[in-house]
């Protein structure tokens, strides 16, 4: 259960990487997006999809561009991502919890 946790904060990760790749160096490519991060082409190619089905980002004859829903987004995910880290800590078990044998 755990496992998948991670991978969803991992590509959620990448997904803003590139995100704030692109607000600071749009028009920006596959290419370059790949060579700044590390993360092979496919990756970057699906995370740039998820930007663009979103309406974060769009698509260029350049290179990925931002957009008007762009700034919108990085001011409100802040918020969000507070929220998740709050109800995330709500979560955490405590060590001295005993364990009832049954």
């Amino acid at each position: 259960m755990i496992d998948r946790v991670e991978k969803e904060i991992d590509m959620l990760t990448r997904h803003f990487q590139i995100l704030q790749l692109v607000i600071q160096h749009e028009p920006i490519g596959i290419v370059k997006l790949s060579q700044h991060t590390g993360y092979p082409h496919h990756k970057v190619r699906y995370s740039l999809r998820v930007l663009e089905e979103e309406s974060i980002i769009e698509p260029s004859q350049e290179g990925a561009v931002t957009t008007d829903k762009t700034h919108k987004f990085v001011n409100a995910h802040a918020d969000v991502i507070d929220e998740i880290l709050a109800r995330l800590e709500a979560m955490e078990l405590d060590d001295t919890t005993e364990l009832k044998e049954g």
